[in-house]
C-alpha cells in the first residue's frame, strides 16, 4: 500500500512537471503567402514575424511562456487560407493567429477564427469585411492596420487638394474584395469632394491585356488614374497605360508597396503616389531602430507589410501579457481593450470593431524608390 502510494506520488509529481513545462509554452500560428502572386508580401511578413518572436523569446517570452509557432503558406488563395486556418486550429492547437495578409485571404480566416473562438490579428488586410460582416462584429478578429474607407478618403482628398485634380478614372479587379472595396471608397470620397469620376471600369483577376479599358480611360481625359490593386497587376496596367499615351498621374493604395512594382512597370510609375502605413524615411526613433535592425538581418529595407507584421505580432504579445494567460478568450478580451499601442507604424488604439485608429503616409515614387511625402491623420 505504501509502495503504491509512493509510486502514485512520483507519477503525480512527474505529471505536474510535464503540465508545468507545457504551461510555459504558448503556440501561435502565422498565415502568409510565401508563394503565389504576392509572395514578396509574404516573405517580408514572415521575416518580421519571426524577428518579433525571437526578440520576445530572448527577453524571456510572454507572461512567463516561451513562444512556439507554426507558419503556413496560403498562396494568396482564399481556399488555401481556410485550409491553413483549419490546420493551425485543429491540428496544431494554436492559441492565436497572425494573418493572413491580403483581404481576400483573410476574410475566410476571420470566419474560422470566429467559429472556433481563436483570436486572430491580421497585420495588413484592410477591407472592412475582415472584422465586420453583414453588420455583425467578428469579435475574435482584429487588425494592426487602418481600413480601406480611410485610405480611400486619404487618396481622394490628396488628389483633389494636393494634386489639384478635377477628374479621376478608376480601374479595379471585380473579383478582389480589397480592390473592389477601395475603388468604391475612393470613388465616393472623390465625388463628395466635388471631383468627377470620368471612368470606373473593372477587370478579371487573370486579365493581362487592359487595352480596351485603357482606351476608355484615355477617352475620359481624366487627370488621375486610381489603381487599387497589388503591385504585380498595377505594374502591368501602368506600363500599358503609358504605352497607350495616357498622361494621367497614377495614384493608389498600400497594395503598391513592393520593390517589384518599379521592376515590373519601369519608368511608367515614376511620379506616382500611394497611401501607406509607414515610411522607412520617417525619423521617429522607433522607425530608425527598426529599419537598422531589419537591414542588418535581411540586407534590405523593410516594407510596410513586414513592418505591420512586426507591430501585429507585438500587439498580440502585449495582449497575452495583459491577459497573463494562454486562454484564447482572455487574449481576445485583452486585444479588444488595447489603447495607445506604440508600434513602428505609429501610435494606435483599437476601436469597437477591432480596427486600428492610426495615421497614414503618402509616398511618391522617384527614381524607382519610395520618397516620404507626408503623414495624414484620421
Amino acid at each position: 500500500m505504501k509502495r503504491t502510494s509512493a509510486l502514485a506520488a512520483v507519477a503525480a509529481f512527474l505529471w505536474g512537471l510535464g503540465a508545468s513545462a507545457q504551461a510555459r509554452e504558448i503556440r501561435i500560428g502565422l498565415i502568409t503567402p510565401l508563394t503565389g502572386d504576392v509572395k514578396t508580401f509574404g516573405e517580408s511578413v514572415k521575416n518580421a514575424f519571426e524577428m518579433a518572436v525571437d526578440e520576445a523569446n530572448k527577453a524571456g517570452g510572454v507572461a512567463g511562456m516561451k513562444i512556439a509557432y507554426v507558419v503556413v503558406d496560403d498562396r494568396n488563395d482564399p481556399t488555401e487560407a481556410s485550409n491553413a486556418a483549419n490546420l493551425l486550429i485543429n491540428r496544431h492547437r494554436v492559441k492565436a493567429i497572425i494573418g493572413s495578409v491580403t483581404s481576400k485571404a483573410t476574410i475566410p480566416v476571420s470566419d474560422l477564427a470566429q467559429s472556433f473562438r481563436i483570436p486572430a490579428v491580421t497585420p495588413t488586410a484592410t477591407n472592412p469585411k475582415v472584422t465586420v460582416a453583414d453588420g455583425k462584429r467578428k469579435d475574435y478578429m482584429f487588425r494592426a492596420c487602418f481600413i480601406d474607407p480611410f485610405q480611400g478618403r486619404v487618396m481622394a482628398k490628396f488628389a483633389r487638394e494636393s494634386l489639384k485634380t478635377g477628374s479621376a478614372a478608376v480601374l479595379y479587379d471585380a473579383s478582389n474584395d480589397y480592390s473592389k472595396g477601395i475603388a468604391e471608397f475612393f470613388r465616393d470620397a472623390f465625388k463628395s469632394l466635388g471631383g468627377e469620376v470620368a471612368a470606373f471600369e473593372s477587370y478579371g483577376k487573370d486579365d493581362v491585356d487592359f487595352s480596351a479599358l485603357l482606351t476608355k480611360v484615355k477617352a475620359s481625359n481624366a487627370d488621375v488614374l486610381f489603381l487599387p490593386d497589388y503591385y504585380n497587376k498595377v505594374g502591368l496596367i501602368a506600363k500599358q497605360a503609358r504605352e497607350k499615351g495616357i498622361k494621367a498621374k497614377f495614384i493608389g493604395p498600400d497594395g503598391w508597396d513592393s520593390p517589384d512594382l518599379a521592376k515590373i512597370a519601369g519608368e511608367a510609375v515614376e511620379g506616382g503616389y500611394f497611401s501607406n502605413h509607414y515610411s522607412h524615411e520617417d525619423t521617429r526613433p522607433e522607425v530608425v531602430t527598426w529599419v537598422k535592425k531589419y537591414k542588418a538581418k535581411f540586407g534590405q529595407t523593410p516594407d510596410a507589410l513586414g513592418t505591420l507584421a512586426y507591430d501585429a505580432t507585438n500587439l498580440l504579445f502585449a495582449a497575452i501579457r495583459k491577459a497573463n494567460s494562454d486562454d484564447p478568450r482572455k487574449i481576445r478580451e485583452a486585444l479588444a481593450s488595447i489603447k495607445g499601442f506604440q508600434g513602428v507604424t505609429g501610435k494606435a488604439t483599437m476601436d469597437k470593431n477591432g480596427d486600428m485608429i492610426k495615421s497614414a503616409v503618402i509616398i511618391r515614387i522617384e527614381g524607382g524608390r519610395q520618397k516620404f511625402i507626408k503623414v495624414v491623420t484620421p
